[in-house]
């Protein structure tokens, strides 16, 4: 049951007090009299239903994509010097060394096949076949003379082997006045020291033994003593 308040006035009948803090409370017979306290209720309503804590959308630095660009360069910088600066193993010195020139133990291109068919000139730049001498040995003289070698090798040929030297150029090469008969030419076009693929190396003659079939039985990159191919000549001859 409720109790009266001071001017006697009390709840009805079954209905429960009102909290004593709230005050006094007069419900008036026209209901627009609330109307002013309505409208701050609904302002503190809507005041309270609005977001205050809304998360701002993130915003990246000005200065995070140049950064990272120089991060990237100075990673490539430091990749190149140490591909530069680091250090190499040493060159063995045991390591062969790659000549120019092949060697004695490298059969040249020739060996074992025709002798090309080229045109060679006399002294008189007359044109001379040059298979038409075979069975002989042919010897380039165009970085040497060689005047001694050719006198050993045209004293050293047996009878039917023809002993030809060949020149650059269009100037024929001395005959030797020792030895035994040799018919020099000359290669303008340069076409045989072509077809052996040998440089010319200075005081060095090279030197080819042909069969009389046109087969290039040896070449001799570096003609030596007669003791090296004697026994080439006696076979070419028989």
């Amino acid at each position: 049951m409720g109790m009266p308040d001071a001017e006697g006035h009390g709840p009805p009948e079954g209905l429960p007090d009102l909290p004593p803090e709230w005050g006094r409370v007069v419900v008036p017979d026209d209901a627009s009299a609330l109307a002013e306290e309505a409208a701050q209720l609904r302002r503190e309503l809507r005041r309270r239903s609005t977001p205050t804590g809304r998360l701002r959308p993130t915003r990246r630095s000005p200065l995070h994509l140049p950064v990272v660009i120089l991060l990237v360069a100075l990673l490539t910088t430091i990749a190149g010097l140490a591909a530069v600066t680091w250090p190499r193993s040493p060159r063995s010195p045991d390591r062969p060394t790659v000549l120019p020139y092949p060697s004695s133990s490298e059969p040249p291109v020739l060996t074992g096949r025709p002798l090309p068919a080229l045109d060679l000139v006399d002294v008189d730049e007359s044109p001379v076949p040059l298979r038409g001498l075979l069975p002989a040995m042919i010897i380039l003289v165009d970085a040497c003379v060689c005047a001694a070698q050719v006198a050993a090798v045209a004293a050293a040929a047996p009878e039917g082997v023809t002993v030809v030297t060949v020149t650059g150029g269009r100037t024929v090469a001395p005959t030797p006045t020792v030895g035994g008969p040799v018919t020099a030419l000359a290669d303008p076009a340069g076409g045989l020291r072509t077809a052996l693929r040998l440089s010319p190396r200075p005081d060095t003659a090279v030197a080819l033994l042909v069969d009389r079939t046109g087969t290039v039985v040896r070449v001799l990159p570096a003609l030596s003593t007669a003791d090296d191919y004697r026994a080439d000549l006696t076979r070419l001859a028989g």
